[in-house]
């Protein structure tokens, strides 16, 4: 489980609290208007009414233990990076920021953020879904209960090939692609017979609970590494 906070409750940040929530992750949900936070309030697990660019008021929801924060404050620029620099100064490097321009996005960038997100271009559902786990690069939901998702290669899968491994047999799922991130070659379709390497990443489609399935154990054992590093 890992700990979010969300800047921002309108239909993007709420969407994107929502969707991480129902993942079991901690969500840490703040906005300056209470009617905002009441209507999220049964989908986080710390809502909290407030203005996000006030350090006391991240102390006190508990965001310099977060993570991650997104930060979704509309239309208001000045809110956004006020916003980015309070959490910061907490010491919350992974950041966010939902943009309304590329002079935001530029903005963003220079003061350091992780990613900038147009909301038209991609989902809040997606959004939670790629950063909710530590071993998926990209997640699209597509038409139904059908997805794709990028996703780094197992260790116990390094060396192996996909026929080895069984991916379809094991866990439903098709691999549409390999890409080799070293040299930016994209496999499509894959060699079933050409062995994974680490610096390899698969592209994969199925249903949601079967992506998740999967990505929860890549999840697992980055965090495991992570821990004995």
């Amino acid at each position: 489980m890992k700990r979010f906070v969300i800047v921002g409750l309108g239909n993007f940040g709420s969407g994107v609290a929502e969707a991480l929530y129902q993942r079991g992750h901690d969500v840490i949900a703040i906005d300056i208007n209470e009617d905002a936070v009441d209507r999220i309030a049964s989908h986080a697990s710390r809502p909290a009414v407030g203005d996000a660019q006030q350090l006391e008021v991240l102390r006190q929801a508990g965001a310099e233990d977060a993570d991650t924060a997104i930060v979704s404050t509309g239309d208001d620029m000045t809110a956004s990076m006020l916003s980015v620099l309070a959490l910061k100064d907490l010491g919350v490097d992974d950041i966010y920021v939902k943009v309304i321009s590329a002079d935001h996005a530029r903005i963003m960038k220079a003061l350091g953020v992780s990613e900038t997100i147009f909301p038209e271009r991609e989902s809040a559902f997606n959004l939670a879904s790629r950063i909710s786990e530590y071993g998926v690069l990209n997640y699209v939901r597509m038409a139904g209960d059908l997805s794709v998702q990028e996703m780094v290669v197992l260790d116990e899968w390094r060396g192996k090939t996909l026929r080895e491994i069984g991916v379809r047999n094991r866990f439903h799922l098709t691999v549409i692609a390999v890409h080799d991130t070293e040299t930016d070659e994209v496999s499509v379709p894959p060699d079933p017979d050409e062995p994974l390497d680490a610096t390899d990443t698969l592209l994969l489609a199925g249903t949601e609970d079967r992506l998740e399935e999967l990505a929860n154990m890549a999840d697992e054992e980055i965090r495991e590494r992570l821990e004995e590093s």
